[in-house]
């Protein structure tokens, strides 16, 4: 088989970090746009509102992002989703100055948000996943897949990506 679905992830042949990426945005956008009107609203106070994307829209978008191995393409969309959904939460900015509407900055944005960004999250799920693999027994298959070295010769040519 080409692709096939296991539980939630999706398995390809070629490209599996990037289909799976894709997938994992693609279900967080339907999960931001049920609660947009939530996100939106003036009667729920912004600390809320980032709870709800903590709890809800996030989970959601990281599942399974300890075996991604991030290019600059997905950090950049995974980035964009973020700022996406952040400033519907914010909603727009009045200028000191001018008085005038506008759209938050991406500074604002980090600004405001104190928590860690969707990248770093990725990151310290990573390094969260290795210390479990690396306190496991050696019977563990995914013990000995991290710390077994291979056996055998190594192909000519450009090597394959890597965790």
């Amino acid at each position: 088989m080409e692709q096939f679905k296991y539980l939630v992830p999706i398995l390809t042949y070629q490209k599996p970090v990037q289909e799976e990426i894709k997938g994992r945005l693609k279900s967080g956008n339907a999960c931001y746009y049920s609660v947009s009107n939530i996100l939106s609203s003036s009667l729920l106070s912004k600390n809320i509102k980032i709870k709800i994307y903590g709890t809800i829209i996030l989970p959601v978008v990281l599942y399974g992002c300890e075996i991604w191995s991030l290019t600059l393409r997905e950090k950049c969309s995974l980035r964009f989703f973020e700022n996406r959904v952040l400033r519907k939460i914010f909603g727009p900015n009045r200028d000191k100055v001018t008085g005038e509407w506008r759209k938050l900055h991406n500074e604002d944005l980090n600004d405001w948000y104190s928590s860690p960004n969707i990248i770093r999250v990725t990151y310290s799920r990573k390094m969260r996943w290795a210390g479990h693999v690396a306190l496991m027994r050696e019977r563990k298959y995914v013990y000995r897949l991290l710390v077994e070295k291979p056996e055998g010769k190594i192909p000519l040519g450009r090597p394959r990506r890597r965790w």
